[in-house]
């Protein structure tokens, strides 16, 4: 077996060409096959990540300004929110589940000497949960159902900003001044802000009783379920838009009017979007590993057809065919293999520094206030078991395309066989 393996081992030394033709078509294959499935796994795990960071099934509402007259009313009318807005909802609307208002006001919160301007956000307790919002173990909590019906003045702190105000002091049960009126301090988020800088949040009740005496608002979140496929969500958007329209007196087609951002049907549609990428990378995968069968067996047919004469001698001296076969075809093996792997170690490094250079992209692109950014690539993985399918069908590839014409040449005569050129 060992002078075998180095006769074979003379022979691709000998024919470097050759060799070199038969590797580059397998290890291409190879290539092309891991870099399409690494980039469609990284470009869906980055779209994911963005929906993971908040609840996937979240409707968000806008209040706007109308831009189409109404029932004897004029275009350009604000249109604001009440609170009774939220019960029609909580209520009315089959599908809602968790409903938050929300209210944001711009204000500044010192502790001792420590100081800054942040965003203070009004929210109702389900705003956690919808949001996907961070609570380290020993962080404390988010508001409660009794902290909003008691409009309690507790505030629950972005973590980079607990590092501004307090260093390394525990910032929970202590009292922090927003505005004019101090908060109490009963909870730490670790979730960083997709958009804008640090935000506290407060009870909704709160804000509205302190910062917003004419208790209007622009701005509502809910969660919906049961809405599985497009056609539901879009049924849903019209009637939505329908209730509103009525309760708030504008035109339901007037989009500048009402904001409406369906994240459930936006999911759907990427899931979509994602199942026929997934079916056009398949498609591509195959027809390149097709070109690379061929590949193989082109070249192994050629290099069969340029060893008959060889052949030929082999058996004059007494060379048993079996013998013969299992040369050419370890022979097939090992360029099949060798330059297979190759491919699947360039492939899944390409994908890796496309992976290192995206996030360091991302890094790099944090706002000053630490904000995350949206990813677009993420954790382009491959299941090593379609990289070795991949490898292993090129390898069986290369075994029946140099043994069949192989056999056939073992069965032609040797002073046949000696006089082919």
């Amino acid at each position: 077996m060992r002078d075998q393996l180095q006769e074979i081992f003379t022979t691709l030394r000998k024919n470097k060409l050759r060799t070199t033709l038969t590797g580059l078509s397998v290890s291409w294959g190879i290539f092309i096959l891991i870099v399409l499935l690494g980039a469609g796994n990284g470009l869906r795990n980055g779209v994911m990540s963005n929906f993971e960071q908040r609840a996937v099934n979240r409707v968000n509402l806008w209040a706007g300004t109308t831009s189409m007259p109404h029932k004897g009313l004029k275009s350009g009318r604000n249109i604001q929110f009440s609170e009774q807005e939220v019960s029609v909802i909580e209520d009315d609307i089959s599908e809602s589940r968790l409903v938050t208002a929300l209210s944001e006001k711009t204000q500044s919160i010192s502790y001792g000497t420590e100081y800054g301007s942040y965003q203070v956000r009004g929210v109702m307790p389900s705003y956690a949960e919808i949001e996907k919002l961070i609570f380290e173990p020993d962080a404390g909590r988010f508001i409660n159902q009794l902290d909003f019906e008691q409009k309690s003045k507790v505030i629950v702190l972005d973590k980079k900003m607990a590092e501004v105000l307090f260093k390394d002091k525990s910032p929970l049960g202590e009292y922090v001044k927003v505005g004019q009126l101090m908060f109490k301090v009963i909870g730490v988020n670790s979730k960083k802000e997709q958009w804008g800088g640090p935000v506290a949040y407060i009870p909704f009740s709160t804000s509205q009783a302190i910062f917003n005496p004419d208790k209007k608002f622009y701005e509502l979140t809910f969660t919906v379920e049961g809405l599985e496929t497009k056609a539901e969500n879009d049924r849903f958007d019209e009637t939505l838009r329908n209730l509103m329209g009525r309760r708030l007196n504008f035109n339901p087609t007037d989009d500048q009017a009402l904001w409406v951002e369906n994240s459930q049907a936006d999911y759907i549609e990427t899931m979509h979007i994602f199942g026929g990428l997934n079916i056009f990378v398949s498609i591509v995968g195959i027809f390149t590993l097709i070109a690379g069968i061929v590949g193989v067996s082109n070249i192994m047919l050629v290099s069969v057809k340029e060893r008959t004469r060889e052949i030929g001698i082999r058996k004059a001296i007494g060379a048993p065919p079996a013998s013969i076969l299992r040369s050419i075809i370890l022979e097939s093996i090992i360029i099949t293999a060798i330059f297979g792997y190759i491919g699947m170690f360039l492939g899944i490094g390409l994908t890796e520094l496309i992976n290192f250079v995206m996030e360091q992209s991302a890094n790099g692109m944090q706002g000053s206030e630490g904000e995350v950014q949206m990813s677009v690539f993420k954790n382009p993985t491959v299941n090593i078991g379609y990289a070795l399918f991949a490898t292993v069908l090129l390898i069986i590839s290369g075994v029946i395309a140099g043994y069949l014409p192989a056999r056939k040449a073992v069965k032609i005569k040797p002073i046949e066989a000696m006089r082919q050129e």
